[in-house]
Formats: C-alpha cells, sequence, structure tokens
C-alpha cells in the first residue's frame, strides 16, 4: 500500500512538473559557447531561447558594479596589454582596488578555455551591470523577443570582507538601488552562497526574489536555519538532489533550481524528477529537453 501511493504521489508530481514553467538558465550566459560574464554570451544565450541570463556581480574601487565570477582578475581568462596575469592575479589584480577605468584595461576573453574547447575567442572587458541591462532590453525591444529574468549572484565571502569587497549590507544597498533605478526588480532574482548578501537584501526588501546557492551536504533544514528564513528558490549543485529534496522544496513552497548541468542525461533525469529548472553553460544542449 505505501509503495502504491509513493508512485501515485509520484505521478501527480509528474503532472504538476508537465504544466510548470520551467526556467532554463544561461550559466554566465553561456559560458561553452561564449567567454563568461559578457555581452555577447547573454545575447547568444537570449538567441538560444533561455528565460533567464545567470550571472555574478562584483564592486570597483570606485563603487561601480561590473560583471565578474571572481573579484580580481582571473589569470586562467584574463590579460593585460596582450600578457598573461601569472599566479598571483587574486592579490595584484584585485577588482576593488581597480577603478573602473582600469578594469576595462584587461582583456577576459581573447585565452583559448581550458575547460571550454568550443567557446568563441573574442577580445572582450569585463562589462558594468548597467550595460548589460541596457543592452539585453534594447535587443529584446529590437527584436520583439519576450521580457528574460536576471539571476544575480554576489560574490561575497567573510574573509572577503573589505578587500575584495565591501561589507554585505552595503553590497546589497549598491545592488538593489541600481536594480530599482533600472526598474527591473520584478525580473531579478538575487542569489548566493552567503547568506549574509541574502538576508541583507531581505532587509532592505522582503519582496526580492532570493535564490540559497548550496553546495555542502548539511541538508535543506540546516542550510534553511543558516539563513534564517525560507527563500523563494533553492538552488544546489546538482548532484545533491533527490526526489525527497525537490519534495521538502515544493513542500514549503520553495523552486529547486540546480547548477551547473552541461550534460543531457542528468537534465533529462533531473526534469523528469521534477525540479523547476536548471543552470547550465549550454543552453543548446539543454534546448533538446522536451520542453513545454
Amino acid at each position: 500500500m505505501k509503495k502504491r501511493l509513493f508512485w501515485l504521489c509520484n505521478a501527480f508530481a509528474l503532472a504538476l512538473c508537465a504544466q510548470r514553467t520551467f526556467d532554463l538558465q544561461g550559466h554566465r550566459g553561456a559560458r561553452g559557447l561564449y567567454p563568461e560574464n559578457t555581452i555577447p554570451g547573454f545575447l547568444e544565450a537570449i538567441k538560444l531561447g533561455v528565460n533567464t541570463l545567470e550571472m555574478d556581480v562584483v564592486v570597483s574601487k570606485d563603487h561601480h558594479i561590473l560583471l565578474s565570477h571572481e573579484p580580481w582578475m582571473s589569470e586562467e581568462i584574463c590579460t593585460l596589454n596582450g600578457e598573461r596575469l601569472g599566479q598571483h592575479a587574486k592579490a595584484k589584480h584585485n577588482i576593488y582596488q581597480l577603478t573602473y577605468n582600469e578594469i576595462v584595461q584587461y582583456d577576459c576573453g581573447s585565452l583559448p578555455h581550458p575547460r571550454f574547447p568550443r567557446q568563441a575567442k573574442i577580445s572582450v572587458q569585463k562589462p558594468l551591470l548597467t550595460a548589460v541591462i541596457d543592452t539585453v532590453e534594447n535587443f529584446l525591444k529590437q527584436h520583439k523577443l519576450p521580457a528574460v529574468y536576471y539571476n544575480i549572484e554576489t560574490k561575497c565571502t567573510p574573509a572577503g570582507d573589505g578587500i575584495h569587497h565591501p561589507a554585505p549590507d552595503t553590497f546589497a544597498r549598491l545592488l538593489y538601488d541600481l536594480l530599482k533605478k533600472k526598474n527591473i526588480l520584478p525580473r531579478c532574482i538575487i542569489q548566493s552562497f552567503d547568506v549574509r548578501t541574502l538576508q541583507a537584501m531581505h532587509a532592505i526588501d522582503s519582496s526580492v526574489v532570493l535564490a540559497l546557492l548550496v553546495e555542502n551536504p548539511d541538508g535543506i533544514q540546516k542550510n534553511i536555519e543558516r539563513l534564517g528564513f525560507t527563500p523563494a528558490i533553492y538552488s544546489p549543485y546538482y548532484r545533491l538532489v533527490t526526489r525527497q529534496l525537490i519534495r521538502r522544496c515544493h513542500e514549503q513552497n520553495m523552486r529547486i533550481i540546480p547548477w551547473t548541468i552541461n550534460q543531457l542525461r542528468p537534465m533529462k533525469r533531473l526534469y523528469r524528477m521534477g525540479v523547476d529548472g536548471i543552470i547550465t553553460d549550454y543552453p543548446d544542449v539543454a534546448k533538446k529537453l522536451p520542453l513545454p
């Protein structure tokens, strides 16, 4: 009887899954195809039909918000005056200690990426978040395309306070004010591994959609307790996802959107299990899913 009930419940969950809007997110734009966190990558992701553009933001010395996965110039993807940055880029090329006029001197797209052989090699700089929003919104309007969402990760850690980024309250306020000024807050998700920036954003405006990024094995209960409230989205590393985790998220009215899935087989498996979206470096691969 219990086994039959389990399968009935599972069938009901799959039926609900078929009715939902699945959120296909382009990780750092379309990192498998174009340099990460760049305008060409975001436009390519839109062309491939993503619902949401996933991106990372950091803060410059002059308090500009720009896109970068690390709060420093990565030696893996960036050069300065055509020269590689060397092994001490984290200390020598700290974005929080550079003005934006200095930041645009770096090329972060011409080097071949060792993990993404299909990635185009183009000379690009780390863009301002305002430039990304303006370009994307103009592109959508010009091509009469539906609006997209922005999933914005604050790159913040306790060890980096005052060194690689401002304090979480300041970081959250800078980002909130920018998004409000651009009038796109209803289409934004703010995500982070650092619960402090989510707590700060929640204190500023509890209506902002927040996503808790998770890569630890501690479980949903402990992670939500650390945050102190239930976010709209629970976003774990995809190998942590189980049917039980999906069920518990939905029981708490949270969407579950795992990261970062790049192969079609696990994409299909998670889709059938009932996740509410996926984050991928390869939106072209994800488009092979049987999306409605």
